[in-house]
């Protein structure tokens, strides 16, 4: 018999507390007892993106923020600059060219952050950019791009907003959207958020809700200007799962009471120590600089099938964890460390990736990798 553990990088594990919350009576969307906690929610949301403008909600995916930021920030034929470093750079592209937004890719290699002075030199030479699309964090490849940079050169260019995919980097790291300067952010319910997968989120500035205003691009259920007007009067224009907003409630109390500062030290901490564990076991990381403290990409040791070691974690031990994705795939394993894990939880994620790596014929010194992550952890957040 095995607990289950679940350390993929979305879905990720959700608290009882709030699972108590999605197994009370459902409400119905109109009701005054969901009209008033729908009016909390839209004030942690605004708490936890760290804006003072609305945060849109949807019944979707992260994906379905990504293309209603696109839906409603572009017209056909504007130009975009899409920085692909990863499988969900190249998702930016995808959605842009799906609504006929003509697409400049800046590759960078997976595994690699993107260095901001070849974005302010892709901007100097075409002025007629209308949008930088980029993740916080690449979930593929575990790399984080600087959008705090990025947000600093974006704001030099009127006519061009900077669009932010922080899908699984919303709550584990530091991202100020007001303050950073960035127009659009998305995220989903199933990162660091602690819930089931189910709604999406996009965030506007000032000057994107301006551009929102002028859009000309065919969306319907993606229309943020409606659904924004609906949610100023604690309504929406659709029926949003309203168990899922009841436990986001919760969700939001729980990162209010934790604190945002505190909540991205704990992050960087397991991060930490989770990196230190892989390298005491011998192990290489992929992303050799700006990793982000969400998850942890390890390569897969020469001579070892890659595509065994997801497989080997749940038979053996009811663990999730996942592969690498598309050029990736069988060449790395994805540890997550994000939203609802403590310090235990990284013990048991180490240990795990010991036994099962020594099972599969790689020389592991059983121990070694716990004892760097205890060394880690033994230390006082900082």
């Amino acid at each position: 018999m095995h607990k289950r553990h679940l350390f993929a990088p979305g879905p990720t594990s959700v608290p009882p507390e709030i699972l108590l919350e999605i197994a009370k009576p459902v409400l119905h969307h109109r009701e005054p007892e969901f009209i008033g906690i729908l009016a909390e929610v839209r004030e942690g949301l605004r708490y936890l993106f760290q804006t003072t403008t609305e945060v849109v909600i949807l019944g979707a995916s992260g994906t379905g923020a990504m293309e209603a930021a696109v839906a409603n920030l572009f017209a056909a034929g504007d130009h975009a600059l899409v920085i692909s470093g990863g499988k969900f750079g190249e998702r930016w592209a995808e959605i842009c060219r799906a609504y006929q937004v003509a697409v400049t890719v800046l590759e960078v290699p997976w595994g690699e952050a993107v260095n901001p002075a070849e974005v302010r030199a892709a901007l100097e030479r075409d002025p007629s950019i209308r949008g930088v699309c980029v993740q916080a964090c690449e979930t593929s490849t575990g790399v984080a791009h600087d959008v705090q940079a990025l947000g600093e050169i974006v704001r030099a260019y009127p006519q061009t907003l900077l669009v932010v995919d922080a899908v699984s980097a919303l709550g584990a790291v530091e991202l100020p959207m007001d303050a950073w300067g960035l127009d659009a952010v998305v995220a989903g319910s199933q990162k660091a958020m602690m819930l089931p997968p189910g709604l999406a989120f996009v965030a506007l500035s000032d000057k994107a809700w301006q551009r929102a205003s002028q859009a000309t691009l065919p969306r319907y259920y993606f229309d943020l200007w409606k659904i924004r007007r609906e949610l100023e009067q604690n309504d929406h224009p659709y029926t949003l799962p309203t168990s899922l907003v009841v436990a986001l409630r919760e969700a939001l109390r729980r990162i209010r009471a934790e604190g945002l500062d505190r909540i991205v030290r704990r992050h960087r901490h397991l991060a930490e120590a989770t990196r230190a564990a892989m390298r005491a076991l011998g192990l290489s990381l992929l992303p050799s600089t700006s990793p982000s403290d969400a998850l942890t990409v390890v390569r897969v040791p020469e001579g070892l099938d890659g595509a065994r070691i997801p497989r080997a974690f749940q038979e053996q031990f009811n663990i999730t964890i996942v592969g690498g994705q598309d050029r990736l795939r069988g060449k790395v394993f994805r540890l997550a460390h994000m939203g609802y894990v403590d310090t235990f939880d990284v013990v048991t994620m180490v240990a795990a990736v010991e036994l099962v790596l020594q099972r599969l014929g790689y020389a592991v010194e059983l121990g070694a990798g716990v004892r760097a992550a205890q060394e880690v952890l033994a230390k006082a957040v900082e």
